[in-house]
């Protein structure tokens, strides 16, 4: 199987991390976007991963049912805590494998949702809600406190010889929060196991590569992306940044959507569905993953201001690993891009699917400009038919 690293992220993802943007209360009203679609592809409805820090997941999701759509023409919803507790349980063997040097945490990234796909196959929402724990939607941190506390003690076992119990009780404290995995299961009068699910579906991990973009290893080969959500340690190919952004476009053009790992703790990242640059950091803010990462609603402007759309920077390959580098560029939030649109400037931007719910000024939609997602994207994960010809042949993929 191709390894694929993901960002993931911010959801809470990535999750661990503190630096997020809310707009000023002095700050002047932005000026009024006006978008016209270029290009959509199609995509299922929009999810809300809540106080979860699985962005990694519900992203990589999305993008999967898309890919059924666009070969199958069937809409699916597929069971995002059926991929969450086969991860943590992953998570979990490695982690006390290494006497607990291995991150831990709530975050993770596209490629290993890829993982779990293929070893464990998928199972719909409907087989597996994973909302064992008396809330209608996902408010993870208890179970994310207790996992972590859990392994540490298992990791830390002064005897060194470790019980043929741990991981049963690990599984057993999962299984408590999200639900027993089904062994079996019906749709649409047909009766599956993840597996054969999976393959019903049509879905081949094969197919699927993993894209990043940075100077400090070489283009055009794999490098593993130093984040700690990659846990997995996972690899991507490296192309320079004007490639990079071919692909992008390439894939939507034809048909394909794009998992997009992004750093958005950056002030031009906004509660109101747009993501453009330059942008001033600002630090989190407590409670849901929405606002972790762009604020509360108190602290947008209280109206939009028509005016002149402010001019952008745009990033170089260089800029983008000084971005890296001093860690204003990281793995906060998984994101699912699925169309092309431009302002009334004729700037291009990207559509993007959120995991938020019905938040923001396009219910749930994000517009990110092409600076921005330059600038800030992590990494992509795409079907490898998504890649121009001439860059599919320089990284070896056919």
């Amino acid at each position: 199987m191709k390894l694929y690293y993901l960002l993931s992220a911010a959801a809470v993802a990535l999750i661990a991390m503190s630096a997020s943007a809310q707009p000023g209360q002095n700050e002047p009203a932005a000026p009024e976007y006006e978008f016209t679609v270029i290009k959509e592809n199609p995509v299922t409805s929009i999810k809300n991963q809540y106080r979860s820090g699985t962005c990694w997941c519900f992203s990589a999701l999305s993008f999967i049912e898309s890919e059924i759509l666009r070969t199958k023409g069937q809409e699916v919803d597929l069971s995002e805590m059926f991929v969450v507790g086969h991860s943590y349980h992953d998570r979990a063997v490695k982690y006390v494998r290494l006497d607990g040097h291995l991150n831990f945490a709530a975050g993770s990234s596209f490629g290993d949702v890829l993982h779990v796909i293929e070893d464990y196959g998928i199972v719909p929402q409907a087989a597996m809600p994973g909302m064992n724990y008396g809330t209608e939607m996902p408010e993870q941190a208890e179970l994310d406190a207790a996992l972590k506390g859990y392994v540490s003690a298992i990791a830390k076992n002064p005897n060194r010889k470790l019980t043929t119990a741990w991981v049963n009780g690990f599984d057993g404290i999962v299984e408590a929060y999200l639900g027993a995995y089904p062994e079996t299961f019906t749709v649409d009068g047909a009766e599956y196991t993840p597996e054969s699910y999976r393959d019903n579906l049509g879905i081949n991990t094969e197919d699927y590569v993993n894209l990043s973009s940075f100077a400090h290893h070489p283009f055009y080969e794999q490098f593993i992306i130093e984040v700690p959500d990659n846990w997995r340690w996972d690899s991507a190919y490296n192309l320079p940044i004007d490639e990079f952004m071919e692909v992008m476009y390439n894939a939507i053009d034809k048909g394909y959507t794009i998992a997009w790992g992004s750093d958005v703790s950056e002030k031009g990242f906004t509660r109101n569905g747009l993501a453009v640059l330059p942008v001033e950091e600002k630090k989190a803010a407590a409670g849901s993953d929405q606002e972790r990462w762009v604020g509360k609603a108190a602290d947008e402007p209280k109206e939009e201001a028509k005016g002149e759309l402010p001019e952008e920077q745009v990033y170089d390959d260089e800029m983008r690993l000084d971005g890296y580098n001093r860690k204003t560029t990281t793995d906060d939030h998984g994101m699912h891009i699925y169309g092309t649109a431009q302002d009334q400037n004729g700037t291009k931007y990207f559509i993007v699917k959120n995991s938020w719910g019905d938040a923001g000024k396009y219910k749930g939609v994000w517009y990110a400009s092409d600076a921005f997602v330059r600038a800030k994207t992590l990494n992509i994960v795409v079907h490898k038919d998504a890649l121009p010809k001439h860059i599919a042949k320089k990284l070896g993929i056919k």
